[in-house]
Formats: C-alpha cells, structure tokens, sequence
C-alpha cells in the first residue's frame, strides 16, 4: 500500500502541482479586490448607499465563512478535483455575469456565485497542500499566500485604469477576471487527469474544536486580520478619492496595499522558525496599528508610507495566522478540522470589516469614524498576540 500511494502521488510532478495551486490562487482574489477600485461608478450607476456597496465585499466573505463547514464533506461525497473543478467554472460564470448585471438583484446575485466560487475552491485548496506537501505545508502555503496577494495587486492597480480606458467602464474592469479563474480551471483540469484513478487515503473527520480555547484564539486573530484586510480593500480607493485623489491615484494607494501585503507573505514565512510565532505576530499586529494610526490621524499625509506599514503587518499576519492550525494540530485530518473552524469563525467576523465602515460612512458622512474603528480592532489583535501559545493536543 505504501508503494503504490507514492506511485500515485508521483503521477503529478511537483513542480506542475505548486504552478496549478498558483494559478488557482491568483484568480480567487481578483473578484472582490477589483470592485474597491470600481465601487464609486457602481454606486453611480445603480444608485447604491456606502452600506448596500459593501455587500459587493461582505457577500463573498459571508460565504467564504459559512462554505468552510460542508466543504470537505462535499469532497468526501462526490471528490475533491470535481467540487473544486465546478467551483472554478462558477466563479469564472459569476464573474462575467455580475459585469453584465443590469439591476442590484443581478448584481448581488452573481457577487453570491463569486464568493461562493472562491469560498469552495480555496478550502479545497488548502487541504490539497496539507494533504500532498505534508512536510512542506508551511512552505507551500506561503507560496498559495503570496499568490493570492498578487492576484489582489494585480487587480487592484489594472480594474481602475482599464475601467477608465474601455468603453464598457467598471463592467470592463471587473469582468475581465473571468479569464483568471477560466485559465485556473484549465489548469486544474489537468491535476485532475494526473491524479485519475489514484487511489486516496480514506479520511476520518475529526471534531472541530469548539470547546478548544486555543482555536478560538486563533480564529479571532484571524478573524481581526481578515476585518481589517478586507475593510482596507473595499473602502482604500472611495476614501482617497473623498479626500481628493484621482480614481488612478487612489487605485494605486491600493495596489500599493496588496503589493506589500504580498511582499510581506514570503518574508515572514521564511524568517518565523519556531512553531510559537508570538513575538512575530505582535511585530505585524504593532505595525498594523501604527499604520492604521496615521490614516486615522493625518490621511493625506504620506498615504503611500502610511498604507505600506499597516499593509507589512496585516500581509505578515496574515501568513503567520494560516500557519497556526498547523502548528497546534498532528495530523491532516486534525489540521483540516482546525482549518474550517478558523475559516468559518473568522470569515463570518471578517465580513462586518466592509459592512461597517460603510455604514460608519453613510451615518458620518467620512471616513473619519470608520478609520478609528480599523485602529480598535487592530489594537484587539494587538493585544491576543500574548495569548496564542501554541496548544498540545491531549495536554
């Protein structure tokens, strides 16, 4: 048995698996990073308050919650390369159809197949890397996290100018997508023809840790990363161009977010060495709140620098936060059950970052309010760094 499952797993060559996971990965971010740079023409068009836009955000971010549950029982029922397969071919779908929305009903509608494309595929992903690199997770995850911060860079600083070169405008800018996810389930196709008849280990599910102390610790810190990440992606370019920057300007604000973000991925993969990342967390969640602090107190002042420190400690978290459920698990199995849990509490939180700063903005007026909400929640993080020593399952 030992024999044959490393002849299986051989049939697809590393290099080719780890070239799939990125291609997956860049097209899973660029359907709700696009729509920061877009949100103020959309707004226009269909007449939308700050608070129904940030449903273009918190619809995917719901759904990447509450999909993480039954995700890994719908690989179990009918196989992971099909639900994963269907997942890329809805995202692509969704993607094109919300460019093509002619009513709010349209346009939420497809933004739900978008998360739900994305909430799908990423969970399964995830499980393929702790399932094929078991002694690489940690590595090969910071590869898919870097990946996925380029798709966010990549979407953030081209959806702006094409919208404003292209006839089509914002339906340009966001439907374009589409051909990252199509070239994605391309790829995936081909793992999927590699692995045919493969034969897999039978899985067990494990409880999810609800009672766990250390895992719901680990869940608000990811939960405080994410709020924070995505009220940052939805609302950078509508609060810049408030405060007098063109659209391409404010668009590159952004870009700026997601490149350093994604600079940060690698680094703080490579330099965290032990599986108790504390002291590494407080660094990034200090600079989150340090960066946050500027665009709180002085907006217009260096916006670049400003949203490149806070930028570095999200990025940097958010590496170290997908690598906890490894450190306080010993199997797959275990790893996968803290997985789901993390995502499901954490997304669910995370979705009331884009909800409630537009709110905030529609009952203010500014994003003053909304700004020293980001730094009470980065101050949160701040303070559960101390406390996530990593947990000995049975001790």
């Amino acid at each position: 048995m030992p024999q044959h499952s490393a002849r299986a797993a051989s049939q697809v060559p590393v290099g080719f698996a780890i070239v799939a996971i990125i291609l997956v990965a860049v097209a899973l971010r660029p359907g709700i990073v696009s729509i920061g740079p877009l949100l103020p023409a959309i707004i226009d068009e269909f007449q939308l308050s700050h608070s129904t836009a940030s449903l273009l955000t918190t619809i995917p971010d719901l759904l990447m919650g509450l999909l993480a549950l039954p995700t890994p029982w719908l690989a179990r029922r009918y196989g992971r390369d099909p639900v994963l397969l269907l997942a890329l071919l809805l995202l692509c779908v969704a993607i094109a159809a919300r460019a093509f929305s002619r009513s709010v009903d349209m346009l939420l509608l497809s933004t739900a197949g978008v998360g739900a494309g994305i909430a799908v595929a990423g969970a399964l992903i995830a499980g393929y890397i702790k399932g094929n690199f078991p002694h690489k997770a940690a590595m090969v995850m910071g590869i898919y996290a870097t990946a996925l911060s380029f798709g966010s860079t990549l979407s953030a600083a081209v959806s702006g100018p094409v919208a404003m070169h292209s006839a089509a405008g914002w339906r340009m800018g966001a439907g374009m997508w589409s051909l990252c996810a199509a070239i994605g389930l391309l790829c995936w196709l081909g793992i999927a023809r590699l692995e045919r008849g493969r034969a897999h280990a039978a899985s067990h599910p494990v409880r999810l840790p609800w009672g766990n102390r250390t895992a719901w610790l680990v869940a608000l810190f990811f939960a405080a990363d994410n709020f924070l990440f995505y009220a940052v992606l939805s609302w950078t370019a509508p609060m810049y161009i408030e405060h007098g920057s063109s659209p391409a300007v404010a668009g590159f604000i952004l870009a700026t977010f997601t490149t350093v973000f994604m600079i940060s991925n690698p680094i703080l993969g490579a330099i965290s060495k032990s599986t108790d990342r504390r002291g590494l967390l407080a660094a990034c969640a200090a600079l989150a709140v340090i960066g946050l602090l500027l665009i709180a107190m002085v907006p217009t002042w260096a916006p670049f620098i400003s949203i490149a420190i806070c930028a570095f400690g999200l990025g940097g978290a958010f590496t170290l936060g997908m690598t906890l459920p490894l450190d306080n698990t010993h199997s797959v199995d275990e790893a996968n059950a803290w997985n789901a849990f993390v995502l499901t509490v954490g997304y669910l939180i995370a979705a009331a970052g884009p909800l409630s700063v537009g709110f905030l903005r529609d009952l203010t007026q500014n994003f003053h309010m909304s700004s020293w909400l980001l730094v009470l929640v980065a101050m949160v993080m701040l303070l559960l760094t101390p406390l996530l020593r990593p947990h000995q399952p049975g001790g």
